[in-house]
């Protein structure tokens, strides 16, 4: 039985570098948006067997990162275009205004604790520069931000609809936008000052006026206009 806890709690250790480790190539471009994802290749430079690479690119399936072929594998995602960037945010603009409203409504003490709590810390980490390594904690709590604030609603539908949407996760692929991070800072504060003081019409309006901007920050002109390796804008 030990023996099995202990080979358990490995494989599960695998399985998260290995994940970690393919998001980080999928993020920053070393697997390019459209390519085959070879779970042999893989396992030979993670130096690990097959298994964990097959259950870290099915999480990363349901990341919207990588796409399964019947009979061909994976392959990564192909970056949003205009269009996909348009749907993402007008969605974003139904669902969020409104969950914030609900927030403001509902959210209980400890999710404001939470909320503050998140904004502090993407204070104390506000590096967006050129690698997934350098950006993903900023990244990670950007999108915990507007996931903590949906489930504050406390509509389960909603709250799943906008955590379903991994729009972080497709947007920190699309660009760099400097000085981006302590403008989403900002953002955020507005919000929650918004969804602390009760006021679900001011909650509303701040995140509708953060997802607008932050719609303006990733028109595809800009991207056109990226460094070569340039990652990280903020959200």
């Amino acid at each position: 039985m030990i023996h099995a806890m202990a080979d358990g709690i490995r494989q599960d250790a695998l399985t998260e570098r290995a994940y970690e480790a393919v998001k980080a190539m999928v993020m920053d471009h070393e697997i390019a948006p459209g390519a085959r994802v070879s779970i042999e290749g893989l396992a030979r430079r993670l130096d690990v067997s097959a298994t964990p690479i097959r259950e870290a690119l099915a999480r990363l399936e349901s990341d919207g990162l990588v796409v399964k072929r019947p009979n061909a594998g994976y392959r990564a995602t192909d970056l949003l275009d205009r269009e996909a960037l348009t749907d993402l945010f007008e969605m974003r603009l139904l669902l969020e205004p409104r969950a914030a409203s609900l927030a403001a409504e509902n959210a209980s003490d400890d999710d404001l604790r939470q909320l503050q709590s998140l904004v502090d810390e993407m204070q104390r980490h506000p590096d967006t520069g050129a690698g997934y390594a350098v950006y993903r904690r900023f990244a990670l709590l950007d999108q915990e931000f507007h996931e903590v604030l949906a489930r504050a609603a406390y509509r389960p539908l909603l709250a799943d609809a906008v955590t379903r949407l991994h729009a972080h996760l497709h947007l920190f692929r699309l660009t760099s936008a400097p000085g981006a991070a302590a403008t989403t800072i900002d953002e955020h504060e507005r919000i929650l000052d918004a969804v602390v003081r009760r006021d679900p019409d001011k909650a509303a309006e701040a995140m509708a006026a953060h997802l607008r901007s932050s719609r303006v920050r990733h028109r595809p002109h800009d991207r056109a206009q990226r460094p070569p390796g340039g990652r990280g804008a903020a959200r």
